[in-house]
């Protein structure tokens, strides 16, 4: 069979199976921007084929089937379904089509304006009155005709049952479940041993659909109404949301008036990163030309109007296929595979490669070469593969196994992996591979600093001969960078005065930059903070080590090997002759008493508006706080920024105390 048309469909098979799931039982097992991945690349394939049109396929469906359990509505006006864009240059080119359309059709563009609404995650619910009184609500369904949940409606406080005015309507709308009311379902449904919902959508979209109006009440949905589809309708968006408010409907506040695409794209970037602050759940923006005059001239296609949009905000999960299974070399030897990805945008950033972390987790998985995976990314976290998409899997696949050997290692290859230990490592550490990874990761922000040198540079250094070992850095001249390709007489007087720069280095700094395994920031500053300085941990024994909190046994073992080694000791004596080592006050106190976070652990997530991550935790160690890495029970804070990401979540589920970025200047104050 052709590879492509059996793709397609596979697509559609799946993509049926997850509609049915998601619109008809209620129960979804994959996530929406998962769900909306899958339909984006099914699109994709059908209009670059369209010899495999199908007119049953789920690309062409405005929604899902009606359940039998429900009587079934025809609609007065039919119900149509969005179009998506997830990118500014998907949005624009929306702009521009539309410009085009009104300008064909002798229409002035000048008098374009949009109407910008916020993008509910909920059910759309579609409202009949007469002569002002509540008749019948509804479900979208299929489009033509949804399912009759009147009693259920009746239920939410926000749907009123009698208008301001008597007159005859239909209205559209979203009903959704608040984040708070949500979390507090999902405990009573973990006391009682059921599954909790997945998200507050599909919490909505089970409690419309209860058989007993009694249960839906006590789920206290609620509803916000944005369309005047049927009776008297005024000239503009905009003016219809008013009305609609005068009618007593309940309409979200925060729709604007938009003049340009500059001013949508502005309120597009406003909202992803306000989502949070409230209680009911964004997935995006709507768009809709203002004017109803020119709603009317641009029409509709088969399934969606031409006068309106879906701006989504960036998914932090896509599906993507997997190219190659490949295996990186780290500065202390340890080997991670890496999944080489078809390149997808995934949280507003283009991923071509996601984190396999090591054979266990290759192996829990079940990730082969060929597979569909959904991957998942948070901020600037390296994805991870999340799931595999087995139904999409190629009929020749096979299970991936773990190599022997790994060429990036030196030597013969040989690897190993110590017994209790997930990862394998190389048995030679004097690799090209490794020496790269070590020397660059010296000269980065978490230890030397060195500004401008880096992996790229580190590795025209390595090849030239330059430099082999930590000290090199220090002995480069000018003459010698001149040399290398891309080196003119600035930046290499630039690069020297950072090397110079970093000669001044803390010994909190100098530890992480020695790449000792198991020894990372947090551990080199307990370390830094114990001994003061380097010839007294150098010469520490196991039973010292031991007893610092935070230093175990597997940290100590690393630590006193590292130090025994001749080649290790050699490279510090020479690295010594080029920088002088600094103990900042913080690192010196002797028992921190005066620290108003002695004792206290925080963990980081999101991006920080007024100082960097780095910054932040430079503060939080200064004023005798440790930064952890992940959120566990013994997290004191977590300081939550931007577009927080699953740390943000656990923090709540575990009732830590989440700061902001305000708490936390006025906690430093």
């Amino acid at each position: 069979m052709n590879s492509v048309k059996e793709r397609i469909e596979k697509l559609r098979e799946l993509l049926r199976k997850h509609n049915y799931l998601y619109y008809v039982k209620d129960a979804p097992e994959i996530s929406d921007a998962q769900y909306d991945s899958l339909m984006k690349e099914l699109i994709s394939l059908e209009k670059a084929h369209p010899e495999y049109y199908d007119p049953n396929s789920p690309s062409q469906r405005v929604g899902g089937q009606v359940q039998d359990k429900f009587k079934k509505v025809k609609h007065k006006v039919a119900q149509w379904s969005f179009d998506d864009v997830f990118t500014k240059e998907e949005f624009l080119e929306f702009d521009a089509r539309v410009r085009r359309q009104l300008s064909k059709l002798g229409l002035g563009k000048e008098d374009l304006d949009y109407c910008v609404e916020l993008k509910i995650d909920g059910l759309k619910i579609v409202l009949d009155y007469e002569n002002g009184e509540f008749l019948r609500a509804a479900t979208r369904g299929d489009g033509k005709e949804g399912e009759d949940v009147s009693a259920n409606a009746r239920t939410i406080k926000s749907i009123p049952l009698k208008l301001q005015e008597d007159i005859t309507c239909t209205v559209e709308g979203e009903v959704y479940m608040s984040k708070q009311q949500f979390e507090k379902l999902n405990k009573e449904k973990e006391q009682e041993g059921e599954t909790p919902y997945a998200n507050p959508r599909n919490a909505a979209a089970g409690a419309l659909r209860q058989l007993d109006p009694k249960e839906t009440a006590k789920r206290n949905l609620d509803s916000f109404i944005y369309e005047l589809a049927l009776g008297s309708i005024p000239n503009t968006q905009c003016q219809e949301l008013n009305e609609l408010s005068k009618l007593g409907f309940k309409v979200n506040p925060y729709f604007e008036n938009c003049e340009s695409a500059d001013c949508v794209i502005k309120l597009w970037e406003k909202w992803q990163k306000k989502k949070d602050t409230l209680d009911y759940m964004l997935d995006g923006i709507v768009i809709k030309v203002n004017s109803r005059k020119l709603q009317e001239a641009l029409g509709y296609t088969s399934k969606a109007p031409r006068w309106a949009i879906a701006f989504k905000f960036p998914e932090e999960e896509a599906v993507t296929v997997v190219k190659d299974i490949v295996f990186q070399v780290g500065r202390t030897g340890v080997i991670t595979p890496v999944a080489e990805l078809e390149p997808v945008v995934v949280a507003g950033s283009t991923v071509s490669r996601a984190t396999l972390h090591n054979e266990d987790e290759i192996r829990r998985l079940d990730v082969r070469v060929g597979d569909t995976v959904v991957i998942k990314k948070a901020g600037d976290i390296i994805p991870d593969i999340v799931r595999v998409i087995k139904e999409l899997r190629p009929k020749d696949s096979k299970p991936f196994v773990w190599p022997k050997k790994i060429a990036d290692c030196g030597g013969d290859g040989t690897i190993f992996r110590k017994s209790g230990e997930a990862a394998w490592r190389c048995k030679s550490k004097d690799s090209f591979v490794q020496n790269l990874r070590r020397l660059s990761y010296f000269a980065s922000k978490k230890a030397a600093n060195i500004e401008g040198l880096s992996d790229k540079i580190v590795e025209k250094l390595m090849d030239a001969g330059l430099v082999s070992h930590l000290a090199d850095f220090y002995k480069l001249k000018k003459g010698d960078l001149l040399e290398l390709e891309g080196f003119k007489e600035k930046s290499a007087d630039n690069l020297l005065k950072a090397i110079e720069k970093s000669k001044e280095i803390s010994l909190s700094k100098l530890l992480t930059g020695l790449s000792i395994p198991q020894v990372g920031e947090e551990t080199a500053i307990v370390l830094a903070r114990h001994f003061k300085n380097l010839q007294e941990l150098m010469k520490a024994k196991e039973d010292e080590l031991k007893q610092i909190e935070g230093i175990g046994e597997i940290v100590t073992s690393e630590i006193i090997s590292y130090f025994k080694d001749e080649k290790n000791r050699k490279e510090i004596k020479d690295l010594l002759k080029y920088i002088h080592i600094s103990n900042p006050e913080y690192l010196q106190s002797e028992d921190m008493k005066d620290l108003p976070f002695r004792g206290k652990t925080f963990v980081l997530t999101g991006s920080l508006k007024s100082m960097t991550r780095d910054e932040a935790k430079e503060l939080i160690r200064k004023l005798g706080a440790r930064v952890a890495g992940s959120v566990s029970k013994k997290t004191d804070f977590v300081l939550a920024g931007e577009n927080a990401g699953s740390k943000l979540k656990k923090a709540k589920e575990l009732g830590i105390k989440i700061l902001s970025e305000e708490e936390f200047k006025s906690m430093l104050a």
